[in-house]
Order: C-alpha cells, then sequence, then structure tokens
C-alpha cells in the first residue's frame, strides 16, 4: 500500500520548543531577583510575588473558562506576568492593590485582546502604569533596605533617582550598593548582579536575542553622558535592566526582525533618558517601553525584510 501524500498548512518544519519551556526559562532566569528582593525587603517581598503570581494564574483562569476559551494556564505566561508585576512595586504596596493590578494585567490587557501573543502591549507594565494612576501615594513609598532587620521606619526614603532629580530626603548609594542592590526602589529593580545573571541565561538558552538590552542600555548611557550625567548610576539605579532585559524583550510586543529591534531599543533609551532629564517623573523605563509597544506594527512595516530575489521599485 503506498505512502499516503498527507497536505497540511505551514509550518512544516517543527522544532521542541513550547511555550511552557520558553516561559519556565524566563522564571528560572527571574529566580536570582526573586532570591534578592527576599533578601534586601524581607518576607514580605515574596508574599507580594506569591500573591501577584496567584492572582495572575486565578485571573486568567477564571477569565478564559467565562470566555469558553481553551484554558492556557499551564503555558506558565501568567506566572510570568505575576513575577514581572511583582517586581515593578514597592514592598510597602497593599496587597489588595496589587491583586487589582493583576486582574487588570491578565483580563484587560492580556485576554481581551485574544490571549498570549495578541497583547499590543507589556501587561505587567501597563498594569505598573494603571497602580501608579490609582495609587500614586503606595506607589512612591520607598522602604529602606534591610529596615525588616533593625526595625527603623521602612516609608521615609527615596529612590536614588528621585533623591538625584527632585532632592528628596534620602543618601546617593555607592555604585557597590547599587550593583548589589542595597538601595531603595520596586522589588526587582535594585539588584543588578541578579538581572544580569538571569539576562545572561536568557541569551545563552536563546530565549532572548542580546540586541534590544544591549541597545537600550547603551542608548540610555549615551544620552546620560552627553547629558553630562552619571552612566554608571543612569543604568543601574532604576528600573532600565529590568526592563529591557525582562520587559523590552517580550516576543508579544517587540519587533521580530534585526533592523527592527534596534530601532525599538533606540527609541526605548532615548524616550527613557528624555523623560529623566526632562520629565517631572524621575523613572521612564514603563512609559518607554509602552510607546514604544504601541509603535511595533509601523516599526516592522517600516523594517520589513525584502524578499529574496524581488527587484527593488524603481522610483
Amino acid at each position: 500500500m503506498a505512502d499516503k501524500l498527507i497536505v497540511s498548512s505551514s509550518p512544516h518544519l517543527r522544532s521542541g520548543v513550547t511555550t511552557h519551556k520558553i516561559m519556565l526559562d524566563v522564571i528560572i532566569a527571574l529566580v536570582p531577583a526573586m532570591i534578592a528582593s527576599g533578601i534586601i525587603f524581607g518576607p514580605q517581598a515574596l508574599l507580594l510575588i506569591a500573591i501577584s503570581v496567584a492572582t495572575c494564574v486565578v485571573s486568567e483562569y477564571v477569565c478564559r473558562r467565562m470566555m469558553k476559551r481553551e484554558n492556557t494556564i499551564g503555558d506558565l505566561s501568567a506566572v510570568v506576568t505575576g513575577i514581572l508585576l511583582a517586581f515593578n512595586v514597592p514592598v510597602g504596596i497593599n496587597p489588595l492593590a496589587l491583586v487589582f493590578g493583576g486582574v487588570a494585567a491578565i483580563v484587560v490587557v492580556k485576554q481581551m485582546f485574544g490571549g498570549i501573543g495578541q497583547n499590543f502591549v507589556n501587561p505587567a507594565l501597563t498594569a505598573r502604569i494603571i497602580l501608579m494612576s490609582s495609587f500614586p501615594s503606595q506607589m512612591s513609598t520607598w522602604a529602606t533596605p534591610f529596615y525588616y532587620l533593625h526595625q527603623t521606619d521602612a516609608m521615609t526614603t527615596a529612590t536614588p533617582l528621585n533623591v538625584l532629580k527632585n532632592g528628596a530626603d534620602g543618601t546617593i548609594p555607592t555604585f557597590l550598593n547599587l550593583f548589589v542592590g542595597v538601595r531603595a526602589g520596586c522589588l526587582g529593580e535594585t539588584c543588578a548582579v541578579a538581572l544580569i545573571l538571569g539576562g545572561i541565561y536568557l541569551v545563552m538558552r536563546k530565549v532572548i536575542s542580546p540586541v534590544i538590552p544591549l541597545c537600550y542600555i547603551g542608548t540610555a548611557a549615551l544620552i546620560s553622558l552627553i547629558a553630562g550625567r552619571n552612566v554608571v548610576f543612569d543604568v543601574l539605579a532604576g528600573g532600565l535592566l529590568l526592563g529591557a532585559i525582562f520587559m523590552a524583550t517580550d516576543y508579544s510586543t517587540s519587533p521580530i526582525n534585526f533592523k527592527g529591534k534596534i530601532v525599538f531599543a533606540v527609541g526605548a533609551g532615548i524616550i527613557t533618558m528624555l523623560i529623566r532629564i526632562f520629565g517631572a517623573l524621575p523613572e521612564g523605563v514603563s512609559f518607554s517601553i509602552i510607546l514604544m509597544n504601541i509603535m511595533v506594527p509601523h516599526i516592522e512595516r517600516l523594517t520589513r525584510p525584502h524578499a529574496f530575489g524581488k527587484e527593488r521599485v524603481k522610483k
């Protein structure tokens, strides 16, 4: 009996790469920053991460059931969103506010646009902006590192960028403290060494390309140098590393082709530094990535490579 000719739609080349495996690698890459947040800000940080993850997973499960769609909590994307959302809030935030942010990230930003791969902006960053607008006091009240060890007031300090920009009460940390995370800030953004280790892991596993993180950080550093600011401080003091490595590289909301990645990252770096230098806010990573997310369809259209063998249209 002759073999049957099976006709099917593309893609015909298959690999073992799945969404579950990619998201698991991202979770593994986030573990060093999770451990660092627990050491720097105490058990409350780990509790907030757990609450955020649980909220995102439950929200996705319930939402998919109500929409009568196949459930996707097994792909671990909701877990990643939950971790990243928790990484973008201070340790003193009310857990109920974080639950509100998790529901907004999954239900509004992700599922209402069709689910994973169809959201046009990063869910965790969008939820952070929603929380900044809804709970400005809680989202701008920062804990002193290790306050849980020596029982000092956790709510009397400022982030390094806020100290530098607005002259807020607080001390400028040393470069070593910035590198290891002994400073005020959101849970996942303080420890630079943990974020860099996670980024190296993702590049080695070929989960992300180094193009976006390097171009994003490089652009911000160059503008900082031109503006006469402290380059090392601008790279390590805010959420630049967290945003460049783990959120600007999101598959759904960043360009696919090489030129597009460069344009996207350079644009994010420029907007970040414009906000830091001229804006009212001391930080601009969240807004810069979201704005560039919105521009991705236009970036991909303008940087689309020509088909092999196709002649250029003569003007």
